[in-house]
């Protein structure tokens, strides 16, 4: 996820700009910048990769007492110097997080008034329609505000301008931002984490949405000053890149229901699913999907293979690549082949994807890490837009894929016409109100936290679900195998009493995912014949079930899908507070990494 920086004072801008961004390092990124103002001077350095290349390029003979960075990870255009930030205008410049939704209507009107355009980004129009007012007023507070007001999406901004060369202007609305008085006098900070700040300054506004005003070395301005309020920074650097979590996995938890949002940016219109990386064309003359994955990301296409073929009515398989890679498959070019990867470098996925391409089948990538191997092999990318995740065992990773593959799997049925207007409808509202669903509740953290101390011990654990709750099941007991190290299997509830059943006693625990808008009386019932044989039960459902020995209950909601997310949160908040419990490393789990590059 980007990052940005900004700074006023009688220190080197420059400097600290640039060690503000090696702070943000850690929230990955795949190009920088930095813009320095000094009255009607302004240089600009830009540079693709790591900080240590701009750092080489950032020399200048000028002092200059005001800039700003950023961090850029890619979102609208390739990584290139040209879409790195910041953006210019004639005689401005913008540093911006988020994604403008609205960018293309605003780019379209800005460039018939004569505004030229050089990259491909969302970014640049903040800049063209702030100079857009501002040449008509020549004020640049009021053109800043009208320039706020025409922006739809999420957006937190720095922007500088020759015509007020004292000034940075800031506005946050969905992405965060924080703005800081410097222990210096006359200086002041911004910054998207508390880690660029910790010892520059102490007091601290953490902006709420919908904020924003205009700082200079004198003056702070703040358009709403009744929603203002100051406070104190951490003093742990590594604690700020946490965000006073305990662990970067638990804060990836708490990520996920902002990052879905930005996943569904700009895809979801009001009757309709569109992607900007394709168009239908992919979808002619295609018979069937065929999805390759590990790990995890395997489990998001499971999920994915279900929604597919009901939504989409495409017949859809689900291949492990590792497997894929030496069963000599059958591989014809009416197939479309979707391999999904959280860093892009997977070796067994991205070897199934050679093997695609070279049969002349269409291919899709799904990533969160744009110019991957994967992303310059296959036709299309879509990116998924969670940020960099720090923990091993993957969390905002799979919530993302599986919103993006749910969202292709109705721009799929889109095509077809497979679903009537009012099921179409009933899918786009559900998917709005997924990032609601992946809010982290204190009451169903604090319950999966007490219940931790007693699922420490026993020969094993068995997740057990149905239909999408199936891979579900399979990832909640990844999770639970990744971080705690204790043996966990997931099932389809249906094929316990296939075999597994025989395994059933009081130090068998069994997690059961019981959503009421799927298949309930189904697995009530195989839950019932688990819990004849003494098995430990605990249930995870919106509705009570008397034989539950322990019992987390959830939301109750009209689509199963807003069941699976909150189910989601809850099976790996439960994996992470078993974790704590035994004394282990949950951010680092031993014998695993964050991107398996090797067979």
């Amino acid at each position: 996820m980007c990052g940005i920086v900004g700074y006023i004072g009688n220190k080197k801008t420059e400097n600290i700009l640039l060690d503000g961004l090696k702070e943000l390092e850690y929230r990955g990124y795949d190009s920088a910048g930095i813009a320095l103002l000094n009255n009607d001077k302004i240089e600009v350095f830009k540079a693709l990769g790591k900080l240590k290349n701009l750092e080489q390029k950032v020399k200048t003979n000028h002092t200059y007492h005001l800039g700003i960075g950023h961090t850029r990870w890619a979102t609208h255009g390739k990584p290139t110097e040209l879409n790195a930030h910041p953006h210019l205008g004639e005689y401005s410049y913008v540093v911006h997080n988020g994604i403008i939704e609205n960018y293309k209507e605003l780019k379209e009107e800005l460039q018939a008034a004569g505004h030229k355009f050089v990259s491909q980004t969302d970014t640049e129009v903040i800049v063209h329609l702030f100079e857009f007012y501002n040449n008509k007023l020549n004020d640049c507070k009021t053109s800043f505000q009208n320039t706020i007001k025409r922006l739809e999406g999420a957006f937190s901004i720095l922007l500088i301008s020759k015509s007020c060369p004292n000034d940075i202007y800031f506005f946050k609305h969905g992405s965060p931002l924080i703005i800081a008085r410097g222990n210096e006098k006359e200086e002041v900070l911004f910054a998207s984490s508390d880690a660029p700040l910790i010892g520059l300054a102490n007091e601290v506004v953490y902006l709420e949405d919908g904020c924003g005003g205009v700082a200079s070395a004198k003056r702070i301005e703040f358009f709403d000053e009744k929603r203002i309020f100051w406070g104190v920074l951490p003093t742990s650097k590594q604690f700020a890149q946490k965000d006073g979590y305990r662990f970067f996995m638990e804060k990836e938890i708490h990520e996920q229901c902002v990052v879905t949002s930005d996943t569904m940016l700009g895809r979801m219109c009001d009757e309709k699913v569109d992607f900007e990386e394709f168009d239908s064309s992919i979808i002619e003359g295609i018979e069937e999907i065929k999805i390759c994955a590990c790990g995890t990301s395997f489990h998001a296409g499971l999920t994915a293979s279900y929604l597919f073929e009901r939504l989409a009515k495409v017949r859809c398989s689900v291949e492990i690549a590792s497997e894929f890679r030496y069963k000599e498959p059958l591989l014809n070019k009416n197939t479309l082949f979707i391999v999904i990867s959280q860093s892009g470098e997977t070796a067994d996925t991205l070897e199934a994807l050679k093997m695609a391409n070279k049969e002349g089948l269409k291919s899709i990538v799904v990533c969160n890490v744009d110019n991957s191997s994967m992303t310059r092999i296959a036709n299309y990318s879509v990116l998924t837009r969670a940020g960099i995740e720090k923990g091993v065992a993957s969390t905002k990773a799979f919530s993302t894929q599986t919103v993006v593959l749910w969202m292709m799997a109705l721009y799929f049925a889109q095509y077809k016409n497979s679903l009537s207007i009012e099921e179409m409808n009933s899918e786009l509202k559900a998917l709005r109100e997924v990032p609601k669903s992946l809010k982290v509740h204190d009451s169903t953290h604090e319950k999966t936290k007490r219940l931790s101390k007693r699922y420490l011990h026993g020969h094993g654990f068995f997740f057990i679900g149905r239909d999408v709750f199936y891979p579900l099941a399979l990832e909640g007991a990844l999770k639970l195998k990744e971080i705690s190290y204790l043996h966990a299997e997931g099932y389809p509830a249906g094929e316990m009493k296939h075999g597994p059943i025989a395994l059933a006693d009081p130090e068998l625990f069994t997690i059961a995912l019981m959503p009421q808008n799927l298949l309930y009386d189904k697995i009530k019932s195989n839950v019932e014949e688990l819990s004849a044989r003494d098995s430990t039960i605990c249930a995870i459902s919106p509705l009570d079930f008397d034989l539950a020995d322990d019992y987390i209950k959830t939301n109750k909601y009209d689509h199963y899908m807003l069941e699976f997310f909150e189910m989601l949160v809850v099976l790996q908040l439960f994996s992470m507070e078993i974790s704590v419990r035994l004394g282990n490393d949950v951010d680092m789990p031993r014998n695993l990494a964050k991107s398996v590059t090797v067979e």
